[in-house]
């Protein structure tokens, strides 16, 4: 075992080195946030505020979010997937309070894990240290793997309700009804997530006077949905130049329904590749062992 006082030194150095290497992070230039800059000066709130908005300031990962977007340094907040996000509707506090959560467990969990080998057997100091930060790094990033692979189920979700809400639009088009209209009774004609974002939409460019194309490109583009946008141009030509859109929209999904069709082919071919894969294997293993006692008396 280490002597105490070897101990109690290398602690107090790693401290130091710390308290250090944030002093520097605060004082390093940083590359300001247009979006920040742009809030301060129109005088609307912070974003810490806007982040402490989004959900129940009681739940502790919002605190933790909270705390680490205002201490940590911006560098460390470079990928946040803020379009998946916006998709899912997860608030960037909790996001952020996720990954400083998966970010502790290896730093206070490897540390007493070797707490606890060490009174059965001495471990090295070095061990422990590198192995709770090398996990806490690799950890950092877990969030965002899982919120891709969320925005990705989502977006496909979106998709094919979508085909669907376009359907119920180009219907209510040849009722009679107008561009609006259609577009608002097509929404509460779904009882689905999709359908429901599509109509706070619609229902907030009502109040605000935006035309309800518009009021869906700005959703498009806020969650990377290329087909709404679609839809609304389709739409922007039925209400301002009376084009009768009925075909076209028919057209655009039975276009949606074949690439999901085509999707989700890829994904069966993908699938039966894969679990041919071990049988492919048990026939490699199989010829080995069925030639590698000929080869060897050969070699012998």
């Amino acid at each position: 075992m280490m002597p105490t006082s070897l101990q109690l030194m290398l602690l107090a150095g790693a401290l130091v080195g710390l308290g250090v290497a944030l002093l520097a992070s605060r004082l390093v230039p940083v590359q300001p946030d247009a979006a920040d800059v742009i809030a301060r000066l129109g005088r609307r709130r912070p974003p810490a505020q806007r982040l402490d908005a989004d959900c129940d300031s009681d739940d502790l990962e919002h605190r933790l979010g909270l705390w680490a977007y205002r201490w940590l340094p911006s560098l460390v907040w470079a990928r946040t997937p803020v379009t998946q996000l916006a998709l899912l509707r997860k608030p960037l506090a909790r996001f952020y309070g996720e990954k400083v959560v998966f970010a502790l467990v290896p730093l206070v969990g490897v540390p007493i894990l070797t707490a606890i080998i060490s009174l059965a057997t001495p471990v090295p100091w070095a061990m422990p240290v590198a192995g709770s930060v090398g996990l806490a790094v690799g950890l950092w990033f877990v969030p965002n793997l899982f919120v891709v692979a969320d925005a990705k189920t989502a977006r496909s979700d979106f998709t094919r309700e979508l085909a669907a809400y376009i359907d119920l639009v180009a219907m209510e088009r040849s009722n009679g009804s107008g561009p609006r209209q259609a577009m608002e009774v097509a929404a509460q004609m779904g009882d689905s997530w999709v359908f429901g974002r599509i109509g706070e939409e619609l229902a907030r460019s009502r109040w605000s006077g935006v035309p309800p194309w518009d009021a869906l490109q700005a959703l498009s583009e806020q969650l990377g949905l290329p087909e709404l946008a679609e839809l609304a141009d389709i739409m922007r030509l039925s209400g301002e130049e009376g084009a009768q859109v009925y075909i076209t929209l028919r057209a655009r999904s039975s276009a949606l329904r074949n690439a999901l069709l085509n999707a989700e082919l890829e994904n069966a071919n993908a699938a039966n590749e894969r679990m041919s894969m071990p049988a492919s294997m048990l026939g490699v293993v199989f010829l080995v062992i069925l030639i590698g006692p000929a080869l060897i008396r050969l070699i012998a």
